[in-house]
């Protein structure tokens, strides 16, 4: 057990150092816009402790900005002071929005950006592209247009950040009238006279972002990925009642407000985003033949609504996740304490007890200054930058160190078998008459658990509300008080084995819940793939995220489980 958290330990140490040096070699505010967005999203959907806890994010991370610019990071500091001092949803609204252009103030007096100088840089890059689907119009051959159509949209992915840069709105409403193109395009008797039509208000809208004109308006309303998910079950309903028509219309509602809210998928998963985009006008197309694929349409709504679920689900752990950690760890180094203690007794060496209790006092005191400094790594924006990816990688080690902890307590979930285990500790300690050597075996068993505790909490702390946090530490604290008092009470009478074998199957639900959620995160980031099994549902209560990555990594836990049990009975 010792050299498996010796490895755990040098893994994670490289990990946190390789991901440091990563985040050291640049800074964004991206962190900071991603905690707007999460407010402005929570503040529409009346969440205010979510609301809190993004706006707690931001604080930290603008606490440890440096900028010359003092003037503008007064401004976004005082707009900042209006958004955590608003009254209500609609001041609050006002306020984001006002702190988010502040915010974009000071990036560009940091980094000035001649917007006339981009727009035409767009304009040189782009003319070409119009050019050649004009030409491909004027043959009216619909394979011409189709193909030109295609290369637009690349030519329009690459160049198009200097509009979403400079105007959310002229943005959406281009990002629109491409989709509505593409729907006639892939109809089955496309209209040239509404492909030349829809063409000419597209033109139309980019030739005024060239010259510098705001034609058109930002979408009203309060949207958000659960808007997006409504307009996937409307659209479901009425396929499922045969009318194409108004699930066209849902579709193409959802492709009307996707220029809202599709930065929340973008930022979390670019793959989802570039999906959406191009596979939804398809199915609006699709839905208008004369006779639909209804179930190629059906199931890639469906598809799409879990996969957006995922990026809406906040895998949040609960204060009960929080306390059942320390309870677990503190629990069995109470139990090492009081076998320790009960031992010197029954040897007849009851003053060295007191060298137990100096040596595991020590290591709470080591866990604590360790605790100190993990939060202050965390909390750094150096490693917010990469947090998902922390988070996901760190929440993994924590899964793997509590597999290999429940295999221990498995192995000790018996009597003969605990017996030995504490006798060869002990008995090395009292053949040295060494109070050294007592205090040490000590202070390791509550420093590992300290230890393990704390990998454990690096995996599940960056999902959890400060208040559950602290609250599942707070109970955990107080059940522990009461639990060590009993003990101490009834020392020698109870049978430790039993707890084993209980504590051994929570450590293994939980191990469940942190695979789980981990490959979630790490899906968010693209850094695995994403690949959704259909028809199951999503359970974040207990990490379960019907994909083919989460449900092998938790198979594998499984299956860790049931060997470990038959290797058991066998011996």
């Amino acid at each position: 057990m010792k050299h498996y958290l010796i490895r755990c330990s040098l893994v994670l140490s490289l990990l946190l150092t390789l991901s440091l040096q990563s985040a050291f070699a640049q800074q964004s505010y991206s962190s900071l816009y991603i905690s707007i967005s999460d407010a402005l999203i929570n503040t529409k959907q009346d969440n205010d402790t979510k609301v809190q806890k993004a706006l707690e994010q931001f604080a930290s991370d603008w606490a440890l900005v440096e900028t010359k610019e003092t003037e503008q990071q007064q401004k976004v500091t005082a707009a900042f002071d209006a958004a955590m001092s608003s009254a209500t949803k609609e001041q609050r609204l006002q306020a984001l929005s006002t702190l988010s252009n502040e915010l974009r103030a000071l990036e560009k007096l940091e980094n000035p950006v001649d917007e006339a100088a981009q727009r035409k840089e767009f304009e040189q890059k782009f003319t070409p592209v119009m050019q050649q689907f004009e030409l491909a119009l004027a043959s009216k051959d619909l394979t011409q247009i189709n193909e030109a159509y295609t290369e637009f949209n690349v030519k329009w992915n690459k160049n198009e950040r200097p509009i979403r840069e400079q105007s959310v709105a002229m943005y959406g409403q281009i990002e629109t009238q491409m989709a509505f193109l593409r729907i006639t395009l892939a109809s089955e008797n496309p209209d040239m006279a509404t492909i030349q039509a829809q063409y000419d208000s597209l033109k139309q809208t980019i030739t005024d972002f060239i010259a510098g004109k705001e034609t058109a308006e930002v979408v009203e309303g309060d949207y958000s990925l659960q808007s997006l998910i409504n307009y996937i079950d409307e659209a479901s309903d009425f396929i499922e009642k045969q009318q194409f028509d108004e699930a066209a219309g849902q579709i193409t509602e959802f492709i009307t407000i996707w220029p809202s809210v599709e930065m929340e998928i973008s930022t979390r998963n670019g793959s989802l985003y570039t999906k959406i985009e191009s596979t939804m006008p398809l199915l609006v197309s699709e839905l208008m033949k004369a006779t639909p694929d209804t179930k190629k349409v059906t199931k890639q709504l469906e598809q799409f609504k879990t996969e957006i679920q995922l990026v809406q689900e906040n895998s949040d752990y609960s204060f009960w996740d929080s306390a059942l950690i320390l309870l677990r760890e503190g629990l069995e180094a109470l139990l090492i304490i009081m076998a320790l203690v009960a031992f010197l007794e029954k040897s007849g060496q009851p003053h060295m007890r007191k060298w137990i209790y100096v040596g595991a006092g020590s290591g709470i005191l080591v866990s604590a200054i360790t605790a100190i400094l993990m939060l202050t790594l965390f909390n750094s924006a150096t490693v917010n930058t990469n947090r998902e990816l922390l988070e996901g990688c760190i929440g993994l080690i924590a899964a793997a160190m509590m597999i290999g902890v429940g295999i221990w307590l498995h192995n000790k979930s018996s009597v003969t078998s605990w017996n030995a285990y504490i006798a060869k500790q002990m008995n090395h300690a009292i053949s040295k008459q060494s109070v050294f050597a007592m205090a040490f075996i000590s202070f390791l068993s509550v420093f590992r658990e300290g230890a393990e505790t704390l990998l454990f909490y690096a995996g599940i702390a960056p999902k959890m509300e400060l208040s559950q946090f602290v609250l599942g530490i707070v109970v955990a604290l107080v059940i522990l008080i009461v639990f060590a008092i009993v003990l101490f009470k009834v020392s020698g009478k109870i049978p430790v084995h039993k707890f084993f074998a209980v504590a051994t199957v929570l450590i293994y639900v939980l191990a469940f819940k942190i695979i789980g959620v981990s490959i979630h995160t790490l899906q968010l980031t693209s850094k695995i793939s994403t690949t959704v099994i259909d028809g199951l549902p999503v359970i974040s209560t207990i990490g379960f995220y019907p994909t083919i990555e989460t449900v092998l990594g938790q198979t594998v836990l499984i299956v860790l489980v049931i060997g470990t049990v038959i290797l058991k009975k066998r011996k």
